[in-house]
């Protein structure tokens, strides 16, 4: 019978199933890991959750391979459901055999773990070139999105060497966190409710001049919605200011 584990749903609970697992020297290839759900009867072993075994899977990670630690992260931040179990593989194998496993694609573990990170990536980079910054009445900027990955901490450690002379915000609505660089200091977290002061003078004519600018330059008889949408898909139009509400 395969044997089967729990943890309690949350990401620092996954990471310190994985470390509490690795440290039992499980064999990881025939052992399952899933998040607990509430039923009459329990199916598995639950592992609670321990902040320091967490951290110190990550650490261990960093320090013997840093290639697949960086993978794994980036495979963490997807939200995917059903991938625990091979997180638990990646991990077991990353730490035998170091940053080479990324090449490992006939195991499908790694295979699973690599092509989510890349989907991740894949949007890190996509969000960088489609966020939009609007002034605020107090001079600091505000940019809002609704990614389908949890990718507000690479965004903000990005913007925050990009823009770092500036006060912004990075709202990811979906999942009602909130970047806050206030020139000297990244902070993150979670808000319940953000209440922006409202767009400047300044910026409502600049937003103005924009659309103005990005009509002027439209070429109507090589209008192609299909290739836009291919290269800048429709989820990603509603906070482009020059297609307000992804119009």
């Amino acid at each position: 019978m395969t044997p089967h584990y729990q943890y309690d749903g949350s990401v620092v609970g996954l990471l310190s199933a994985i470390a509490r697992l690795l440290l039992d020297k499980v064999d990881a290839e025939t052992t399952t890991l899933t998040p607990r759900r509430p039923t009459l009867f329990s199916e598995g072993f639950f592992l609670a959750t321990d902040p320091a075994l967490a951290q110190r899977l990550c650490l261990g990670l960093q320090r013997r391979t840093p290639a697949a630690a960086q993978c794994f992260s980036h495979a963490l931040l997807a939200e995917q459901q059903g991938l625990e179990t091979s997180l638990l593989r990646y991990a077991a194998l990353a730490l035998t055999h170091g940053d080479g496993i990324n090449g490992h694609l006939t195991h499908a573990a790694v295979r699973d773990i690599v092509h989510t990170a890349r989907k991740v990536l894949r949007e890190v980079h996509r969000m960088k070139g489609l966020l939009r910054f609007e002034q605020l009445e107090d001079g600091s900027f505000l940019a809002r999105m609704e990614p389908d990955h949890d990718i507000l901490q690479p965004l903000a450690q990005h913007f925050r060497q990009r823009l770092r002379t500036q006060a912004w915000f990075i709202h990811d609505l979906r999942r009602q966190r909130l970047a806050h660089w206030d020139g000297k200091t990244l902070h993150l977290g979670d808000v319940e409710q953000f209440s922006d002061p409202g767009l400047s003078a300044e910026e409502h004519q600049v937003q103005e001049r924009w659309r103005a600018f990005f009509q002027s330059i439209a070429i109507p008889h090589r209008h192609n919605p299909r290739l836009q949408k291919s290269n800048m898909p429709m989820k990603y139009w509603r906070y482009l200011v020059e297609r307000p509400g992804g119009r």
